[in-house]
């Protein structure tokens, strides 16, 4: 009774919020879907044995005064979840997410368009896993922690059946990971497809607030100094050390949506002599270096996804540096006066290397020129 009682007052809070600024939407869904195994015989194993199906309730909002970020993408929704695994399993647990996420629109629907496609990504934290134990638990060679990043991206489709109620399907990909701090780390993906029903709780967005005013683009570099802190974890029952690293890079304002650049990283990586007693080491053992190319992909004024691609000039195999480049992404919140904070995750050719915690200060550079406003 309690339990259904907190329910009704997140509801009524949930529909207070914003009452005269935003849409907001409740959606409720289930899913169902193979997962996807590293042709191993464990894993081949565990997928016999388990079936995934999960049920999903999503809070969100969509500007009902949209700025020109909205109008760039099409009059997103973003908001919060939850998502639950329905069987438990032993080997796996029962994993489930509280997740932020962004539905984006591949076209700016009218009301009279009853069928609507689009994208949408989910990053959030799952918990409630059943880890792997060389004893209890040995099959289970996909998570090594109970609490683990969580990701879902995919494409989804909705079905207008009336002013306030939409058939709602998705299609996507759903990963489990702690990014190597504790391993095994394998991930565990699925592949699951939903089907549900969102409900609108208020009018939509209105024919004379659809086009905002666009900002002049000022054409000038950035100066991103980054730190990034994490732990790694190289072998199965040793412990976890430090990785980290400094990262400079200058990047280019090139549109609305998007910051292009170059510049540098080195990373460090912690407790080389307990690892290994007997070896003799010296900084450059600990230490890499790499030239990055970087994106930043503006998904609103604050919020934004950094994508880079690294090539080292110096690297080590000790610290399990497999490639000779590296893949980073995740998201970003700058501040207004220009601090940043986010986690992405470092891989060599989608292998984790470790989850970076980063924290960092934009600088940004002179005017060069002003493109007026877009129209």
């Amino acid at each position: 009774m309690k339990r259904i009682a907190a329910l009704f007052l997140l509801f009524l809070s949930f529909q207070a919020f914003g009452q005269n600024k935003f849409q907001k939407s409740i959606n409720f869904s289930y899913e169902s879907g193979p997962f996807t195994g590293t042709g191993e015989d464990w894993s081949n194993t565990l997928n016999e044995i388990i079936e995934f199906r999960a049920i999903d309730v999503k809070l969100g909002w969509k500007r009902l005064r949209p700025n020109y970020t909205d109008h760039l993408y099409r009059y997103p929704t973003m908001g919060f979840g939850f998502t639950t695994a329905l069987p438990y399993f032993e080997e796996i647990g029962r994993p489930m997410a509280i997740y932020t996420y962004m539905d984006i629109p591949f076209e700016r629907y009218t009301d009279q368009k009853r069928l609507r496609f689009g994208m949408f990504g989910q990053f959030g934290i799952g918990f409630n896993a059943n880890p792997f134990n060389e004893v209890t638990n040995p099959l289970n060679n996909y998570l090594g922690t109970r609490v683990n990043a969580y990701v879902h991206l995919g494409l989804n489709a909705s079905y207008k059946i009336s002013k306030t109620l939409d058939l709602t399907t998705s299609v996507g990909l759903k990963h489990f990971s702690n990014g190597a701090s504790t391993k095994p780390n394998k991930g565990l993906n699925m592949v699951p497809v939903s089907i549900g029903l969102r409900s609108y709780l208020g009018p939509g967005i209105s024919d004379e607030n659809r086009i905002p005013d666009y900002p002049d683009l000022e054409k000038r570099g950035f100066w991103n100094f980054a730190v990034y802190t994490g732990v790694r974890n190289y072998e199965i029952g040793d412990p976890s050390y430090f990785r980290g690293g400094l990262g400079v890079n200058y990047l280019w304002e090139a549109s609305y949506k998007y910051r292009l650049g170059l510049g540098v990283d080195m990373f460090y990586a912690a407790g080389l002599e307990s690892r290994f007693p007997d070896g003799n080491f010296n900084f450059g053992d600990k230490a890499s270096f790499a030239i990055v190319g970087s994106w930043e992909w503006k998904l609103t004024e604050q919020l934004y996804v950094p994508i880079a691609l690294g090539v080292y000039i110096h690297r080590t195999d000790l610290n399990q540096e497999i490639t000779q480049y590296y893949e980073r992404i995740g998201v970003r919140w700058r501040t207004k006066s220009g601090f940043f904070t986010g986690m992405t995750i470092k891989a060599h050719k989608a292998k984790a290397d470790f989850f970076e915690f980063t924290f960092g200060y934009t600088l940004p550079g002179k005017i060069k020129y002003i493109r007026p406003a877009r129209k």
